[in-house]
């Protein structure tokens, strides 16, 4: 989805659920490998930033604890405990009052995108989640197809830089990293939807990402240049040894091709990997049901 670019209103009327909506707890389907076959088959915009917003202060009045790990710090689990506590409060500050019976449902993809509290680790799982949290507000109506720029623009740009906190302060572990032949350690959304505002770029090619000077001259910009320049903070030497499977998509002719080959990767490496999605909650606004033909 390029920047600028606008989808018209979906008249689906899945995009409002019906009056006699059922509620329920999202919980865990995906048990099994076989049960994969499962998962294949404005003002709101305003209030979701402030609920991130209230997360990210919860951070700085959680300060990283002493321990003789460097990784995984304990004191994440204090926050962590605050969000459970509070989740469904502050989901309810973004829905309605007449959609009050799907605040638990939903909270629960929001307690789900942090990460791990146990693991203290955080990965695209956890991200995923976060998706399906937006997901979710669209499908009560509290978001609008319409709003789909200020939703990866706006929010979860801020969810992004909240994750990138809660890393840094915590040093959570990645969850199922793949090490240097992996994307990103943490996140891979971003350098879809990142990709996807740099086509056509009157300038900036794919080669440019790993040119320290075009990063910084242009990553408060692009969210794909802000995913890199977050991964050379946090890691050191060359780019080709930590990132190489970043590296060797620079090579790519055009962010047209990148964004297509990244969807594909995304598919393959987060969507239909057990590990990843076995995870993963549905409850009645995201079921495990197969789609009935028509």
């Amino acid at each position: 989805m390029a920047e600028g670019e606008r989808q018209s209103p979906s008249d689906s009327s899945e995009d409002i659920p019906p009056a006699t909506q059922n509620f329920i707890i999202p919980k865990k389907e995906i048990h099994t490998v076989p049960d994969m076959g499962k998962w294949k088959r404005s003002q709101a915009i305003e209030k979701l930033v402030a609920l991130l917003n209230t997360l990210d202060r919860w951070i700085d009045e959680t300060p990283p604890v002493d321990q003789p790990s460097r990784f995984g710090n304990k004191a994440y689990r204090t926050w962590y405990a605050k969000l459970d506590e509070e989740a469904e409060n502050l989901v309810a500050t973004v829905v309605p009052t007449h959609l009050a019976a799907a605040v638990p449902e939903v909270a629960v993809y929001l307690k789900e995108a942090v990460g791990n509290s146990t693991r203290i680790d955080y990965g695209t799982g956890h991200e995923a989640a976060f998706a399906a949290f937006l997901c979710c507000l669209c499908k009560i109506g509290v978001l609008r197809v319409d709003d789909q720029i200020a939703i990866v623009f706006k929010v979860f740009n801020r969810y992004l830089e909240v994750m990138r906190k809660l890393q840094k302060t915590y040093r959570m572990e990645p969850a199922g990293s793949q090490g240097v032949w992996g994307l990103d350690d943490f996140q891979f959304l971003p350098f879809i939807w990142g990709s996807s505002q740099l086509i056509d770029h009157p300038y900036l090619e794919p080669r440019h990402f790993v040119d320290e000077k075009a990063v910084n001259e242009n990553h408060k910009d692009y969210m794909f240049l802000e995913c890199i320049l977050f991964i050379t903070e946090m890691k050191t030497g060359p780019f080709a040894e930590h990132s190489n499977q970043l590296w060797n998509i620079s090579a790519v002719p055009s962010w047209s091709k990148v964004n297509q080959g990244l969807i594909r990767m995304y598919k393959a490496e987060c969507l239909e990997k057990f590990p990843v999605i076995q995870h993963f909650k549905f409850g009645s606004l995201l079921p495990i049901h197969p789609v009935t033909s028509c």
